[in-house]
């Protein structure tokens, strides 16, 4: 198996895993701040991926040097996380999923800026046709929404926070200055937990941290250890050997995951155009795959 291969296998892990957080997070993101349950996960990951990075002997004294570079990554997957979290406390985890999957348009533009990575014309049709997917599924395939751009205040939010996540993509390779996967993913877990301790401090504190519902703690621990921990090393792995746009593309399957997820806890397929917006954003991700080269240029 190829680099490439193996970046492709990353990605299809990282989009089920992720899948899971807007199912799970949308039946506790009114149980808990945002802020609170985001530096709880971060700290819970920082944990078991340092141990485990130790226990491989994976650090290097190389490896401080320019420990700013986990301030900037860390604090962009806190804000990514953070505005997700509050956007789940009105918006429907599948509409939720498909703001999601706007972020390969941005990640190609600031992979074009800032690495140079060239988007060729097959690409951006591909993500044409995804975001014109994500468009209908977000605006419930409601022509008159569409044309008011009546987008629901957690969608928005949570957008703002997809725009952090894929600026955050071609910044991990724009700053990896050659530490592996698993120690930049400590570095940023760490950041992360600093800076969200200080900014969510009065959140933290306010949380009845002995009182809080099981379901909660159990999705703590899933964002913890799957979507904090498993992701972020999947995400930095994939990230060094494919194309920001390429990487992201994989972003067009959660909405996919996301109805299976739905599915398994009791809930309903999506009906009629909705369903339509779903296929492209998957035929989206076919002709992405589609391409050539794997190689970031």
């Amino acid at each position: 198996m190829t680099d490439g291969q193996r970046g492709h296998l990353a990605m299809l892990v990282f989009s089920a895993l992720v899948a899971g957080s807007f199912t799970l997070g949308t039946r506790v993101a009114n149980e808990i701040a945002p802020l609170a349950l985001t530096a709880v996960r971060f700290l819970i990951a920082g944990v078991v991926i340092g141990v485990m990075a130790h226990v491989m002997g994976r650090f290097k004294p190389a490896h401080l040097q320019g420990l700013w570079r986990y301030g900037v990554l860390g604090g962009l997957l806190s804000a990514y996380f953070v505005l997700m979290f509050y956007g789940l406390q009105t918006a429907p985890p599948v509409s939720a999923a498909a703001v999601f999957t706007l972020t390969p348009v941005i990640s190609g533009v600031i992979g074009w800026l800032f690495l140079r990575q060239v988007t060729t014309r097959w690409m951006a049709l591909a993500l044409t046709v995804g975001g014109i997917g994500a468009v209908i599924v977000i605006f419930r395939a409601d022509w008159q929404l569409i044309r008011a751009f009546d987008i629901g205040r957690g969608e928005a939010l949570y957008f703002i926070g997809c725009v952090a996540h894929a600026i955050y993509t071609p910044f991990v390779r724009l700053l990896n200055r050659g530490e592996p996967a698993i120690v930049s993913t400590f570095g940023v877990l760490v950041a992360g937990t600093v800076i969200l301790t200080v900014v969510g401090w009065g959140d933290i504190q306010a949380t009845p941290w002995m009182d809080l519902p099981v379901m909660v703690w159990i999705v703590i621990l899933y964002l913890a250890l799957f979507t904090s921990g498993m992701t972020f090393v999947l995400l930095q792995y994939a990230a060094l050997r494919l194309p920001s746009a390429k990487v992201m593309a994989y972003t067009y399957l959660v909405p996919s995951w996301v109805i299976l997820w739905e599915l398994a806890f009791g809930g309903a397929l999506p009906g009629g155009l909705v369903f339509v917006g779903i296929v492209l954003t998957g035929i989206a991700l076919l002709m992405l795959l589609e391409t050539k080269s794997e190689r970031a240029v």
